[in-house]
């Protein structure tokens, strides 16, 4: 079993950052693909980022490409997504999520967070 914990979301204006961070626990971290995804009102979840155990490896969806940066620290437990020059259509809940391996498939990731809310204003 695997506990993850989001934090970092909040309200921020157009253009500017966030950075969401995710804590796991129960099972060894070096041994999960994590990834983030999102979830907009009235809309399905949607792929955002992942990264494989390692980290060498790291997948972005199109729509954040060269705004989102996804990085873990298999020290910590930690996984991050670093968010810069955020457009209005990035709000939505954002959810940790972890599995055997990274993946762009939701259903194929095993754990997920609660989700942190992460609004940008115009």
């Amino acid at each position: 079993q695997v506990q993850l914990v989001e934090s970092g979301g909040g309200l921020v204006q157009a253009g500017g950052s966030l950075r969401l961070s995710c804590a796991a626990s129960g099972r060894t971290f070096n041994y999960l693909g994590m990834g983030w995804f999102r979830q907009a009102p009235g809309k399905e979840r949607e792929f955002v980022a992942a990264i494989s155990r390692n980290g060498g490896r790291t997948i972005y969806a199109d729509s954040v490409k060269g705004r989102v940066t996804i990085s873990r620290d298999n020290d910590k437990n930690t996984v991050a997504l670093q968010m810069d020059s955020l457009k209005p259509e990035d709000t939505a809940v954002y959810y940790c999520a972890a599995g055997s391996f990274e993946s762009t498939y939701a259903r194929l990731y095993n754990y997920w967070g609660q989700g942190t809310q992460v609004t940008v204003s115009s």
